[in-house]
């Protein structure tokens, strides 16, 4: 069998176990991301699912497969432009490999608060974003809260950029996160998140960054020492649908997943909340706090916001200066 007959048949195969079909006449989605079962957007998915049921009459199922069951981000976001999953859950930012609007949501200080946000999410440019990424096999259905990401690091607090040069920071594979770390002075090193321990241990970087329920749920601050609350961007987590399948469901069945969807974003806000507010808690009793002053980080990632003056991105940037 030819290398490309291989391929062919694994996604047949993927499609046949993970994709959307019918059984006893009830539709069932399937629904795969690499999030443990306590975090708030699992159990925010749940609550979707369970609306979705409730709406549709049981005619309607979505069966969720946590904890990287199905495979790691990139195999579920591959899977759903190949219509073999119906649905997956990824951050923002590696979107910015297939949708070149969502680098916009990584940029950092794009946002000026949590209202900000939400008003920009919620609104004309958070439908557009959702929308963005159609052609491309990767429907959005809404955006979840995913907190503001900040420096952590083994050996030296970050009280300004001017200690984040030198430093290898692990980033996403996200292209506006590594040119943020450049011109802040830092060295970008994209590595797996779940490869992040050890190679924190092991001292090939530095230091991270994310949100404290990340630092707090990965142990990371088992290494990292200092905490560096510059809260530089605020990338949220995107659930998304194969248009495959969407474009395959009834208007009615359309309407009720979204709606579930819709629900799930107000509910999963008031987890996130709590489970910040906690892990901050955690998190102070293990690490230093560093809380430094934000405008010299505003001021140096300026470089970076005017390098995407007259582009799409830049567009979309002066429009969310625009929110109020």
């Amino acid at each position: 069998m030819t290398k490309a007959a291989s391929a062919a048949s694994a996604i047949l195969l993927v499609g046949a176990l993970v994709g959307c079909g019918k059984r006893d006449d009830i539709k069932v989605f399937k629904l795969a991301h690499g999030l443990n079962t306590e975090h708030p957007v699992h159990k925010s998915m749940e609550f979707m699912a369970k609306r979705v049921a409730e709406k549709s009459n049981g005619r309607m199922r979505v069966d969720i497969y946590p904890s990287e069951q199905l495979g790691p981000e990139k195999v579920c976001l591959e899977s759903l432009q190949f219509g073999a999953l119906a649905m997956t859950k990824t951050s923002s930012s590696p979107m910015e490999g297939f949708v070149e609007e969502m680098k916009v949501l990584g940029l950092p200080y794009v946002f000026r608060d949590k209202d900000h946000y939400w008003k920009v999410l919620n609104g004309p440019i958070g439908k557009e974003l959702l929308a963005a990424g159609r052609a491309k096999g990767l429907m959005g259905l809404c955006f979840y809260d995913a907190g503001a990401r900040s420096f952590y690091t083994t050996t030296k607090a970050i009280n300004s950029p001017d200690d984040l040069v030198g430093q290898n920071i692990r980033v996403q594979k996200s292209p506006v996160a590594m040119d943020m770390v450049k011109v802040l002075g830092g060295k970008p090193t994209p590595i797996d998140y779940g490869e992040l321990y050890t190679a924190l241990q092991q001292g090939v970087v530095d230091g991270a960054e994310n949100n404290p329920p990340s630092l707090y749920t990965s142990r990371h601050y088992e290494i990292c020492k200092y905490y560096c609350l510059d809260e530089h961007t605020m990338p949220p987590d995107v659930l998304l649908i194969s248009p495959m399948i969407w474009d395959k469901m009834t208007a009615d069945e359309q309407r009720i997943l979204q709606e579930a969807a819709d629900e799930s974003v107000e509910f999963q806000r008031k987890l996130w909340e709590e489970f910040e507010a906690q892990s901050m808690k955690e998190i102070a009793t293990k690490v230093e706090i560093v809380k430094p002053d934000k405008e010299l980080f505003r001021s140096s990632v300026r470089p970076l916001w005017d390098s995407f003056a007259g582009t799409r991105v830049g567009e979309l940037i002066n429009r969310i200066v625009e929110v109020q």
